[in-house]
């Protein structure tokens, strides 16, 4: 018959060796990364709740017709769109004045809002330049020089991204992707896509921008659209017309 003193040091020496709790243990080995996004108000002079914001009555008029469009039990689905407009008159950024002024206009709790403009990048949280330039260097895209064009723009604006240009011409950005894969590389600039672009060409764009001019936005290596860059492997002829290869009857 065992002991209990004889028990207890055979438990002991069973018991398996103490490890680093699963909760104080690192999930992963690589650094930290902060997003530059902006997740948390702080106050300061240029962007508090007491800073006064409304729309002006063309926007007011826009922000009724949007809203109309939502049976009246879901109006807080205009969020976005009213956002945007919010941000478009506040010279490119959604201040706190902005988020409160719409969450009072659709009659939702501020969180409402405060959660759709964390969440969406296309809602600028900091003030901006006059003209927003986003690069994107997502797999297409920098597989055909996208931080070539990602450096042209550093270069001649003498900025990186997430900041802006003394002049208050250009914020630049580092995006994901934009949706223009077949005409990488590109950059957005406001609300419009430039694409095939190379050093050369991207500078040129943004003297235009810094002139004040609006250079054609699309394709910069000359074709109209996305077409095969080697020419037309299909659709080469003109296409047949209505009825032109049905029966008889049917024509």
């Amino acid at each position: 018959m065992i002991t209990r003193t004889a028990f207890r040091a055979a438990c002991k020496a069973a018991k398996p060796k103490q490890t680093v709790p699963a909760s104080a243990r690192s999930l992963h080995a690589s650094s930290s990364q902060s997003s530059d996004a902006l997740f948390v108000h702080r106050d300061t002079p240029y962007n508090n709740s007491k800073i006064p914001f409304e729309f002006t009555p063309d926007n007011m008029k826009k922000a009724q017709e949007i809203i109309a469009r939502y049976p009246p039990q879901y109006k807080k689905a205009a969020a976005i769109p009213l956002l945007d407009l919010g941000q478009r008159q506040n010279k490119g950024w959604t201040s706190i004045s902005v988020m409160n002024y719409i969450a009072n206009l659709l009659e939702v709790p501020s969180m409402r809002i405060y959660e759709v403009a964390t969440f969406y990048t296309m809602f600028n949280r900091e003030p901006i330049g006059e003209n927003l330039l986003q690069v994107c260097t997502t797999t297409p895209c920098a597989l055909r020089g996208g931080y070539d064009i990602l450096k042209a723009c550093e270069d001649h604006l003498k900025i990186k991204p997430g900041q802006s240009t003394e002049d208050g011409k250009f914020t630049l950005l580092e995006v994901e992707c934009l949706g223009a894969c077949s005409s990488a590389p590109m950059f957005q600039m406001n609300d419009d896509f430039y694409e095939d672009l190379t050093p050369e060409t991207t500078r040129k764009i943004l003297d235009a921008f810094a002139a004040g001019e609006k250079p054609k936005a699309g394709p910069q290596s000359g074709r109209h659209t996305i077409e095969n860059s080697a020419g037309l492997t299909s659709l080469t002829s003109t296409p047949y017309g209505p009825g032109q290869h049905c029966v008889p009857e049917f024509q």
